[in-house]
């Protein structure tokens, strides 16, 4: 195992073999993104209160504090502790596996094919062109994800979620207050997606022609419905969107208390210009401190 605490603005470049990333921060930012390369660099911009560990044991690569442990992570509300920030990038092969915990810190991750975790107390999370299974868990904090092609799973009390040019092949979203905004790419795989919330409103965009199972109720909330082969029925308090579209190979869930709902429609052949996100923070490659072997290497910087 080779460990460094990091406490002034660094670039450091792993050439050993790093199969799964974890980083932990409090405030500032965490931007990883996936590489064709094999070997890892990380910057540090910026740090203000105590050091960042480093610890790379066997295939893994821990960024993170000593005393914000991922097990109870969501749960750590040590008002002292909130007194740091740190602006943390890596540059990582596209096959790790990435865990990320962020307090009042903004999470960054794109072009990683291996499984991607979040979990969040606050702060915002963006997500660009992930091809592995993501499970994002956030407190208040919002989720925005753009192209991402495996499963999403996102579990929230009041941050929004945000899917553009889904083409994953299943969406899964539980929030209590949050709003959830789902765009399916019609180049996609057929439709699944089961979303609920208790007071967030819901709105999902299929593509034209769509393939799908569609039940949507909602206890209070207005509805709004753009497909003729959907029934909608109730016209006060429960109302329910109902039906099949297209041979109905596909599954479109959606429930929520007191929400709205609303089905929207991509026009035929549409072709519109895709954004391309975030612009990513890539880590200086150079004059970067590279570890050197060992058993145990324990540096202070």
């Amino acid at each position: 195992m080779s460990e460094w605490s990091v406490g002034e603005p660094r670039k450091l470049t792993f050439d050993e073999p790093v199969t799964e990333l974890n980083v932990r921060i409090v405030n500032g930012t965490v931007n990883v993104m996936g590489t064709d390369g094999s070997s890892v660099r990380l910057e540090i911009s910026e740090i203000e209160g105590p050091p960042l560990m480093i610890t790379q044991q066997g295939g893994t690569l821990t960024v993170a504090y000593e005393d914000l442990p991922w097990k109870g992570f969501l749960k750590w509300l040590d008002s002292k502790g909130w007194q740091r920030s740190a602006v943390v990038s890596v540059a990582v092969p596209s096959s790790t596996r990435v865990e990320l915990g962020v307090v009042g810190a903004a999470a960054m991750v794109s072009g990683i094919d291996g499984r991607t975790v979040v979990k969040g107390v606050s702060g915002d999370t963006t997500l660009v062109r992930l091809t592995g299974p993501v499970r994002a868990d956030t407190v208040s904090g919002s989720v925005e994800a753009q192209a991402l092609s495996g499963p999403l799973r996102f579990n929230s009390v009041s941050g929004d979620l945000t899917v553009v040019d889904g083409a994953g092949s299943s969406v899964r979203a539980d929030s209590v207050s949050g709003s959830m905004i789902v765009d399916l790419d019609p180049a996609g795989s057929p439709t699944d997606v089961s979303l609920t919330s208790v007071s967030g409103e819901i709105a999902i965009r299929l593509p034209h022609p769509a393939d799908a199972r569609v039940e949507a109720n909602t206890a209070s909330g207005a509805v709004s419905n753009a497909f003729e082969d959907l029934k909608v029925t109730g016209q006060w308090g429960a109302k329910r969107i109902t039906g099949r579209l297209g041979e109905g190979n596909g599954r479109l869930k959606a429930t929520t208390v007191s929400g709205s709902i609303a089905l929207l429609r991509r026009p035929p052949a549409e072709d519109e210009p895709r954004e391309t996100g975030p612009r990513n923070t890539r880590p200086d490659e150079d004059s970067t401190d590279t570890p050197t072997d060992g058993t145990t290497d324990k540096k202070v910087l």
